[in-house]
């Protein structure tokens, strides 16, 4: 059987420089490469150097994908749920609230785009 990970997931966002600055603050993360993608407009890798996330914006992708239908969000594991939560804020999005369960704690948010991401932490 083989055996897989995740390495990248694309999501289509109305700045990629703007959602890259975000995920940097929130995650640690860098970015792995910027430029032109081969279907047109822009791309953003952002992540670590094993996994990340390519930003999109423009060209016939950003046409054919409704955002949201059918993704229903991303999840982050951060080690320091407070810190996030203040990044989430700066950045000038609000933060859902704190839900609280076994094993951790997490909470929601929607960023400029409509798309939601969960951020959760085990410490």
């Amino acid at each position: 059987m083989p055996k897989g990970y995740l390495e990248h997931a694309n999501i289509t966002v109305s700045d990629p420089d703007r959602s890259s600055r975000l995920l940097q603050s929130l995650c640690g993360w860098h970015e792995r490469w910027s430029g032109p993608s081969r279907l047109g407009g822009k791309t953003i890798h952002v992540g670590d150097d094993a996994h990340y996330i390519a930003l999109y914006n423009g060209g016939p992708i950003g046409e054919r994908y409704a955002k949201s239908k059918p993704l229903n969000h991303l999840a982050f594991v951060v080690d320091d749920l407070d810190a996030a939560e203040e990044v989430v804020k700066t950045a000038g999005l609000e933060p859902g609230p704190r839900d609280v369960y076994e094993p951790g704690q997490r909470f929601y948010f929607f960023d400029w785009d409509g798309i939601e991401f969960e951020v959760v932490s085990y410490a």
